[in-house]
């Protein structure tokens, strides 16, 4: 690039010595040049035209493809600032289920309008194999509930809370207990109770109604939301709700949905990604509109920096 640059200067220039003055070359170096890329080429790109040279047929055609060459690179230069600037680029996030659409969209429709540049790709994938694809360079971030991260010791991962999403209670809309006044967790140990037969929600509930004091006798096992707010509508018994999985739900169609000041349960969202890595712009970015997803979902429960615990 550097000889085509002396070529491009020479036809704008005219002689070997004003070539080598806005270069701040000898003209002998710029002749050397100039004769390394007429040898690599193959082609004469210089001819005597009296006490001065000119360019030949040659040497405007390679020039006209310079330009070209001239100008994605500039293009490339743009792209790159960029980049290190994290106004562009790729972030790959994986996250869970219902993280998704309560703090990955948001996060993405709010860069689309300020850093159109930057693409955000969404993959969902519970907490094990997030942090697989984490690992293994899949994604550049994962989104998990803090008690299936990583521990903060893991040499691996730096992790960031971005959020403790509030547990509420799902009832029959026509529970004795729905309309009371200071409901506690307590108050339900005896209600059948409806949570996962495994994984990361059975260890919710039961860890949440333990800290009040008993052990929930689960009726109905499921996972799905859905099937959870059916089953409840219909009577089969009681549920413990994260909030930020019923954004948009509302009580009515046979649930009431009742918030336990009492005991605040909570489930903490946690972002990781490689150590080392959440430094990177573009990386920053995502992180930032993630936080500020988060303080929209639920001002009084999220930090209002990045905190690692």
């Amino acid at each position: 690039m550097k000889k085509l640059r002396i070529l491009r200067t020479l036809q704008e220039r005219g002689t070997v010595t004003a070539t080598a003055e806005a270069l701040h070359m000898t003209p002998s170096a710029v002749s050397q040049q100039l004769t390394g890329l007429a040898k690599s080429l193959g082609v004469t790109l210089l001819e005597a035209h009296g006490r001065r040279v000119r360019l030949t047929g040659a040497a405007e055609l390679v020039l006209r493809h310079a330009e070209e060459v001239f100008a994605q690179l500039e293009r490339a230069d743009a792209e790159l600032l960029g980049y290190l600037q994290g106004e562009a680029g790729q972030v790959q996030v994986g996250a869970f289920a219902t993280a998704i659409p309560a703090l990955v969209v948001p996060a993405v429709q709010e860069l689309r309008r300020t850093h159109p540049g930057l693409t955000v790709t969404v993959r969902e994938a519970e907490a094990e194999a997030a942090y697989e694809l984490l690992a293994e360079g899949s994604v550049d971030l994962a989104l998990s509930l803090a008690a299936h991260a990583p521990t903060p010791r893991d040499p691996k991962f730096s992790r960031v809370v971005l959020l403790a999403d509030p547990m509420d209670v799902a009832l029959p809309a026509g529970h004795p207990l729905a309309a009371e006044p200071e409901l506690r967790l307590d108050d339900l140990a005896n209600e059948p109770w409806i949570f996962g037969s495994s994984g990361p929600w059975a260890q919710i509930t039961t860890a949440a109604c333990e800290d009040a004091g008993f052990v929930p006798e689960r009726a109905h096992a499921a996972a799905d939301w859905s099937a959870i707010w059916a089953m409840v509508a219909a009577g089969m018994g009681v549920a413990l709700v994260p909030r930020m999985a019923m954004r948009g739900a509302r009580s009515g169609s046979g649930v009431a949905l009742r918030v336990l000041s009492g005991d605040r349960p909570r489930r903490h969202v946690i972002a990781a990604a490689r150590r080392g890595s959440e430094g990177a712009p573009g990386l920053a970015r995502v992180l930032e509109a993630l936080c500020q997803a988060a303080v929209a979902q639920n001002p009084d429960d999220v930090p209002l920096h990045f905190r690692r615990p």
